[in-house]
């Protein structure tokens, strides 16, 4: 049995259908009680626990052999809530444990990114038997809502500039990453980037959207402007815009290549099976 976490969202749940697509039994960690077709029908069992509250995590992880510890964005509580729930897996008799962190944890002018670097000092200090951490980029998905939009208009609005470039990575690579560490042996104590296979700005980002939906599309420079926000979901938004803007977010993908045993996805391959408007898939106009 493996266990999931954050389930409800779009990492967890990408993981669980890597997991299901191999055959592994899968308990998906919800945090709240409502149905949850999109795994039931996976044929994962599905299970409410909030991921803060260590009370219910011994129910949780019985008889698992393995452990992906994926955290919601953005939530000051990740660092010490990993913390406590490694210490979970250790006394559950857990067999491995995942961690999903992020490229580049070490960039503490970012602090989600901070606390993604403390989770993986405590992983090592852990005392778990086998380890592993997935270090991925930021997601194609992560420029799918703008797409009616860029339709519409013809621009891409970008948070991060017109040039530096970021080495968007699709999920279900992700996620297809997430399962080897979870299955295959001879990878303890490793830390796994997982970066797409080119470096993209967003003037070349235009350019693909423009060929999938057969329009001109040119990007646009959004600045962000005012104040860092006081709460720390946005304070962490715009800083990790910030960062993005002045450094990039890009890194190499000869380690997810290894992983998956052939190159990660192209953002253009990511398009050409993104569903449109109508409900069926491939390019928008």
């Amino acid at each position: 049995m493996i266990v999931v976490t954050a389930a409800g969202g779009q990492t967890g749940a990408a993981v669980v259908r890597a997991l299901r697509a191999r055959g592994e039994p899968v308990r998906a960690v919800v945090g709240r009680p409502r149905p949850r077709p999109e795994l039931t029908g996976l044929g994962a069992e599905v299970v409410v626990a909030e991921l803060t509250q260590p009370l219910p995590w011994a129910d949780v992880l019985a008889g698992a052999d393995a452990l992906y510890l994926a955290w919601p964005n953005f939530d000051p509580d990740e660092a010490e809530g990993a913390r406590a729930l490694f210490g979970e897996a250790r006394r559950a008799g857990v067999g491995r444990v995942v961690y999903h962190s992020v490229l580049r944890p070490q960039a503490r002018s970012m602090p989600h990114h901070a606390g993604k670097d403390r989770a993986e000092e405590a992983l090592d200090a852990a005392g778990l038997p086998s380890w592993r951490v997935l270090q991925p980029c930021a997601y194609a998905q992560n420029l799918d809502d703008q797409l009616p939009d860029v339709a519409a208009t013809g621009r891409l609005r970008s948070p991060w500039g017109l040039r530096t470039a970021q080495s968007l990575v699709d999920l279900a690579d992700v996620a297809e990453a997430a399962a080897v560490l979870l299955c295959e042996d001879g990878l303890d104590g490793g830390t796994f980037e997982a970066a797409g296979p080119e470096p993209l700005t967003a003037p070349r980002l235009a350019e693909l959207l423009g060929t999938h939906l057969g329009r001109q599309v040119t990007a646009e420079d959004v600045v962000p402007r005012g104040e860092v926000p006081a709460s720390y979901a946005g304070r962490c938004r715009r800083l990790m815009f910030d960062h993005y803007r002045a450094h990039g977010f890009v890194g190499s993908p000869r380690v997810l290549t290894a992983l998956l045993g052939r190159p990660p996805r192209s953002f253009a391959e990511h398009l050409a099976a993104v569903p449109d408007p109508g409900g069926g898939a491939g390019p928008l106009a």
